[in-house]
């Protein structure tokens, strides 16, 4: 009898793992394969947050204006991780036209940085701020809460009420409370457009010092006690010396159309 006849099969057994099509290599090697796979994260629970990656995408996507995570919360479903999901939509997106950027606590889909030139035709070109306002736009990113006095007396001259109307018209500030001091008066501060026009994450992305000397914006002959305030970590949350604005402050600003009082 030839040696093929007496040949025997060997039976082997495939992994069940790998029939699903789960990576059967080591923990090191899977997550190189599968980069947005969490260690230890069953299939069922992978598949779970795919969606609600796909959903956050949809409605990122959708909004005309960034979408705070407060109100994704809202719409994804329940025991999603609101800062893991809009992580792994960032990552997928990094290397695309389109990157999904961090605006306070809102997302937002912007044009990828190294492409800014091909929509340069299709800007529109906006009307120039004039030194004054830019002076203090800067005063109030950087000193925020702060009021018109204040400002006054760090720029060493009047401040107009047409520059901060023209600020408050291009919604990068905004009143935000009243100061706890004879006359109450506003208190002025940034907003998330402005954060937005100017790609900062946070308020306290601004540039410091050395930044701003480096980028020739402040003189080297600065006097040695010359130092820059470090903007608050929340600009929304009021100062112990605030009080917020209430509909008959807003009444009184002409921010708010008072109420007709029926007979």
């Amino acid at each position: 009898m030839s040696e093929r006849a007496n040949a025997s099969v060997i039976p082997f057994k495939v992994d069940d793992e790998a029939e699903e099509g789960v990576l059967a290599g080591t923990p090191a090697e899977n997550q190189a394969q599968n980069p947005f796979q969490t260690p230890g994260q069953n299939p069922g629970e992978r598949l779970h947050m795919a969606e609600a990656v796909r959903m956050a995408e949809a409605i990122v996507f959708a909004s005309a204006e960034p979408v705070s995570e407060k109100q994704l919360a809202a719409r994804l479903p329940d025991g999603i991780s609101i800062a893991a999901a809009m992580a792994e939509l960032q990552q997928i997106y990094e290397r695309r036209g389109v990157n999904l950027v961090r605006v306070g606590d809102a997302w937002a889909f912007r044009t990828a940085g190294d492409l800014a030139f091909l929509m340069s035709r299709d800007t529109v070109q906006q009307r120039k701020l004039s030194r004054a306002a830019l002076e203090v736009l800067a005063i109030i990113a950087y000193h925020q809460p702060v009021t018109r006095a204040e400002i006054e007396d760090i720029r060493g001259v009047e401040t107009s009420k047409g520059t901060l109307d023209t600020l408050m018209e291009t919604e990068w500030v905004r009143m935000r409370g009243r100061r706890r001091t004879p006359g109450r008066p506003v208190t002025y501060g940034t907003t998330d457009i402005f954060l937005d026009h100017f790609a900062l994450e946070e308020i306290r992305d601004l540039p410091g010092m050395e930044e701003l000397k480096g980028a020739g914006l402040l003189s080297g002959r600065m006097p040695s006690n010359f130092s820059i305030p470090l903007p608050p970590a929340d600009p929304d949350a009021l100062t112990d010396d605030e009080d917020p604005l209430t509909d008959i402050d807003l009444e009184e600003l002409g921010l708010l159309t008072p109420r007709v009082e029926e007979d």
